[in-house]
C-alpha cells in the first residue's frame, strides 16, 4: 500500500506546525498593511497602445525629430453671460483665466483661440485653448494639477479641463471609486451566501477572511511591482474580483471537504470530550489531498488564461496577466497552507455559531463518508434525469447559448474614449460641451509623417506636398490640412515655392514659427481633420485609403508617408490584438489541455472541457455585445449605449473567463474521476460526482457572481462590463453548462470519456504519476 501523496503530506504538515503556517501568514498580512491601499497611487492609466504600432513609430518620428509635442490637453471656456468671443470683455476675462497656464509644470506651450478661429464655436459661446505637454500620454495626468492651480476663475466664465490626460486622471479616481462601491455591496452578499451554505458563522466566516487575506497580500506585491513597471489602473478591480472570488471559491472548496472528512471519522472528539488531534490531522490530510489538489489544479487553469494576457504587447493586458496570475498565486498557496492549519485550529469546532434557522437544512454530501454511495439529492437526481434523456436535454440547451452568443457576430471593436465615463465627471462634461459645439474629429486629428527625398524645402517637394496636399483636401472626409503647404489657400503651387526657396528661410515670423513645428530636413508633417471621430467607420475608411499604396490617396512618387494619431491608433490597436488573438489562445487550450489531461488521464475529456468553456464564453461575448454595444439595458444599469466594445474587453474576459469556468470543471470532473476510480460505471461517476460537488461548484459560483456582478454598479463603462460579463458567464457556466449540457454529454459519450490510447497509457504511467499518488 502506497504511503500517503505530496499534497496529503503538506496538508498533515499545516495540521502539525498550524501555528507556524498561521503566524507566517499573520506576518505576511501585517506587512501588507501599510503597503496595499497605495496600490492605486503607483498604477498607471492607459496602456492601450505599444511602442511597436506603425502609428506609434510614425508619432515617435514626428516628436523626435521635430518636436511634436507628445500630448496635450484642452482648456474648455464658456460664457456664462452675453459676452461672446470676439467682444473685449470675453477676451481679457478669457486671457487672464489662462495667464499663467504656459508657465506651470510639465507645459510647453498654448495655442489659443484668439489665433486659431476653428476653436471657436458658430455662437462664440464656447472656445477652447490647446496646451501642449512634455510627457507621454500615460503619464500626461501628472500635469492636470499643475494646469488646474494656474487657472484663474473669472466672473461669467465656466473653464474646464478636457482631453486625453484629464480623460485618464478621472478613470484613476472614480476606479478606487467603484472598488470601495463593489467591496461594500459584495463582502455582506458574500458573507450571506455562504451562511446560507454551511449554516455556521464560523465556517462561513473562514473563507471571507481567507480571501481577503489572500487579496491583501497579493495588493501589497503589486504595489511593489508597480513600483518598478508600469501596471495598468485597470488590474484593481480585476485583481480585487479575482483574489476575493477565488480566495472564497477554494476556501468553500476546502472547508466543506473538511466537514466531510470530520464526519467519516466520527468527528473529532473522543469520549471524554476532548479533541482528538491525530483525527483532525487525517481529516486535514485528506482534505488537501482531494479537495486541496482539485484547488492546485484548477488554479494552474487559471494561472494559464491569465498567463496568456502576457503574450500581447499592451501594457493593460500585460499588467491585467501580470496582477491576476499574482493573486490567483496566492489565493492557491493560502488555500493549500492557510486554509489548513486554520482548519486544525478548529478542529471540531468549525461549525461553531450555527444560526438557527438554519440548523434544519440538510446537508449534501457532506453528511456522508466521501467513498460512500451518497444518499441520492437533488443533484444526483437532476443527473439521472438529465441522462435518461441526453438528446433531448442537450440539443436545446447548445442551441439557447449558441443563440446568446449570436449578437457577437456583428460586434464592432474601437478604443474607449470620455464616455465610458460617467456624466457627472468634469472631463465626460466638458468633454460633452465641446462635442454639442464643435466636429468630433477635431480633438482627433490624424497626423501624417512625410519623408521626401532630400530636404522638404527643395521647390520639387514643395511641388509634390502641395499636390498631394489639395489631394487630401478634396476628400469628402477631410475637413482641412494644416501644414506648410495649405498655409494660406490663396497661394498657389508656384508661390509656394517662391517662398520656401528664400535662403535663409522665410522673413514672416508666422510663416518662420510654423516651419520649425512642422518641418525638419527631408521630414514635414501633415495634420489632417476630418469630419469624423476616431471611432467612426468613415475615419478608419480614411487610414487605410492613406496607407494604401494603390488608392486615390497614394502619396506621389518622392514621398514616403506615415499616418498617426486619431483613427490610425484605433485601427492599428485593433489589427494588433487581433493579430495577437489567436496565438494566445492556441498557448490556453493546449496548456490547459495538458493540465486537465494530467488531472484526469483521459484524451476526452479535456477536449469537451474546453467545448464546454466555449460555449458559455461565447454566450456571454453576445451578452457584452448586446448589452454594451446595442444599448440594451442601458437604462436599468445607468450607462450610455458606446455603440461598440472595447478591443481589449473580449481579450481580458476570455482569458478571465476560462480560467474561472476550467476551475469549476476540474472541481466537479475531479469527484466524477474519484467516483470512475473506484467503479468503473460512468453513469455512477457522473451522478455521484454532480450529488457531491453540484451544491458546492453552485455555491463558488454564486460567490463569484456576487462580487463580480457588484461591479455592475461601477460608474467606469469598462469595469461594469468586466463585472457583468464574469458574472453572467459563470452562472451559465455552473447552472445550464456544469447542470445540463455535461451530464448529458458524458452520457453521450460514455466510456470514450475516459479513452486514453493504451501506448500513450503506458508511456506516461511509466515517466508521471498518478494525480491520487501527487
Amino acid at each position: 500500500m502506497s504511503g500517503p501523496g505530496r499534497f496529503e503530506r503538506l496538508g498533515r504538515f499545516a495540521a502539525r506546525r498550524h501555528r507556524l503556517v498561521i503566524g507566517v501568514w499573520a506576518l505576511l498580512a501585517l506587512l501588507s498593511i501599510p503597503l496595499a491601499p497605495q496600490v492605486p497611487g503607483v498604477l498607471q492609466p492607459g496602456g492601450f497602445s505599444s511602442p511597436n504600432l506603425p502609428s506609434v513609430r510614425a508619432r515617435e518620428m514626428l516628436e523626435q525629430e521635430i518636436g511634436l509635442p507628445p500630448s496635450a490637453l484642452v482648456i474648455v471656456i464658456e460664457s456664462l453671460t452675453d459676452a461672446r468671443a470676439g467682444d473685449p470683455s470675453f477676451e481679457l476675462a478669457a486671457a487672464a483665466a489662462v495667464a499663467e497656464v504656459p508657465n506651470a509644470e510639465h507645459v510647453t506651450g498654448l495655442l489659443s483661440h484668439a489665433l486659431a478661429p476653428d476653436q471657436v464655436s458658430a455662437d462664440g459661446r464656447v472656445v477652447y485653448d490647446l496646451v501642449t505637454l512634455d510627457l507621454p500620454p500615460d503619464r500626461s495626468p501628472d500635469a492636470l494639477e499643475p494646469v488646474a492651480e494656474a487657472l484663474v476663475e473669472m466672473p461669467g466664465l465656466r473653464v474646464s479641463i478636457a482631453g486625453g490626460p484629464a480623460f485618464y486622471g478621472d478613470i484613476q479616481e472614480v476606479s478606487e471609486s467603484d472598488l470601495r462601491r463593489s467591496e461594500v455591496i459584495s463582502l455582506p452578499l458574500a458573507g450571506l451566501a455562504l451562511l446560507f451554505v454551511f449554516g455556521s458563522v464560523m465556517a462561513a466566516g473562514i473563507p471571507i477572511v481567507a480571501g481577503g487575506i489572500a487579496v491583501l497580500v497579493a495588493l501589497a506585491v503589486l504595489f511593489l511591482i508597480a513600483s518598478v513597471t508600469p501596471m495598468s489602473i485597470f488590474v484593481l478591480n480585476l485583481a480585487t474580483l479575482l483574489g476575493f472570488g477565488l480566495g472564497v471559491d477554494y476556501a468553500l472548496l476546502m472547508v466543506s471537504r473538511y466537514r466531510e472528512e470530520l464526519v467519516a471519522r466520527g468527528g473529532a472528539r473522543k469520549t471524554d470530550g476532548s479533541v482528538d488531534r491525530a483525527v483532525i490531522e487525517l481529516a486535514v490530510g485528506a482534505t488537501v489531498a482531494t479537495a486541496g489538489r482539485a484547488v492546485f489544479f484548477s488554479g494552474i487553469t487559471v494561472l494559464l488564461g491569465l498567463t496568456g494576457l502576457v503574450l500581447f504587447d499592451f501594457m493593460v493586458l500585460r499588467s491585467v496577466g501580470i496582477a491576476g496570475a499574482l493573486v490567483v498565486a496566492f489565493a492557491v498557496v493560502g488555500a493549500l497552507t492557510l486554509l489548513p492549519a486554520t482548519l486544525a485550529l478548529l478542529g471540531p469546532r468549525v461549525d461553531a455559531l450555527r444560526v438557527p434557522s438554519l440548523r434544519r437544512r440538510r446537508a449534501p454530501a457532506a453528511a456522508a463518508a466521501p467513498d460512500a454511495e451518497p444518499a441520492m439529492g437533488f443533484w444526483g437526481k437532476l443527473a439521472g434525469r438529465v441522462m435518461d434523456r441526453p438528446l433531448l436535454v442537450f440539443l436545446p440547451t447548445l442551441a439557447l447559448l449558441v443563440a446568446l452568443g449570436l449578437p457577437f457576430l456583428h460586434v464592432r471593436f474601437n478604443a474607449p474614449d470620455a464616455t465610458i465615463l460617467p456624466p457627472n465627471v468634469p472631463s465626460r462634461q466638458a468633454y460633452d460641451v465641446l462635442l454639442q459645439e464643435f466636429q468630433e474629429g477635431d480633438f482627433g486629428p490624424l497626423f501624417l509623417a512625410i519623408r521626401t527625398d532630400g530636404p522638404v524645402l527643395e521647390p520639387g517637394n514643395i511641388g509634390r506636398l502641395h499636390d498631394y496636399a489639395q489631394e487630401l483636401m478634396a476628400d469628402p472626409r477631410v475637413k482641412r490640412v494644416d501644414s506648410i503647404v495649405t498655409v494660406d489657400p490663396r497661394l498657389d503651387r508656384e508661390q509656394l515655392q517662391l517662398i520656401w526657396s528664400v535662403e535663409g528661410g522665410p522673413g514672416d515670423a508666422y510663416l518662420a514659427n510654423l516651419l520649425q513645428r512642422t518641418t525638419a530636413e527631408d521630414l514635414t508633417a501633415f495634420t489632417v481633420t476630418t469630419w469624423y471621430g476616431p471611432n467612426d467607420p468613415e475615419a478608419r475608411a480614411l487610414v487605410a485609403d492613406l496607407r494604401d499604396p494603390a488608392s486615390a490617396l497614394a502619396p506621389p512618387d518622392g514621398l514616403e508617408v506615415l499616418v498617426a494619431g486619431g483613427a490610425a491608433d484605433i485601427v492599428d490597436v485593433v489589427d494588433r490584438i487581433g493579430a495577437d488573438f489567436p496565438r494566445t489562445a492556441l498557448f490556453i487550450l493546449l496548456a490547459t489541455w495538458i493540465v486537465l489531461f494530467l488531472l484526469l488521464r483521459s484524451v476526452v475529456l479535456p477536449i469537451k472541457a474546453l467545448v464546454m468553456n466555449g460555449l458559455s464564453i461565447l454566450a456571454s461575448f453576445g451578452a457584452l455585445v448586446w448589452i454594451f454595444q446595442d444599448g440594451n439595458l442601458s437604462a436599468i444599469l445607468g450607462f450610455t449605449p458606446l455603440g461598440f466594445v472595447e478591443t481589449t474587453l473580449p481579450v481580458i474576459l476570455f482569458c478571465v473567463l476560462f480560467g474561472l469556468s476550467m476551475d469549476y470543471e476540474v472541481f466537479l470532473l475531479s469527484r466524477m474521476k474519484e467516483a470512475w476510480d473506484e467503479t468503473g460505471d460512468n453513469r455512477a461517476a457522473v451522478t455521484r460526482g454532480l450529488e457531491k460537488s453540484g451544491r458546492i461548484v453552485t455555491s463558488a459560483a454564486l460567490i463569484v457572481v456576487v462580487v463580480a456582478g457588484s461591479f455592475a454598479f461601477a460608474e467606469i463603462v469598462l469595469i461594469k462590463a468586466v463585472g457583468l460579463g464574469v458574472a453572467i458567464a459563470v452562472a451559465l457556466d455552473a447552472t445550464i453548462v456544469r447542470a445540463l449540457v455535461v451530464p448529458s454529454t458524458m452520457r453521450l459519450l460514455g466510456r470514450w470519456n475516459w479513452w486514453m490510447p493504451a501506448r500513450l497509457e503506458r508511456w506516461v504511467s511509466s515517466r508521471l504519476p498518478a494525480v491520487g499518488e501527487l
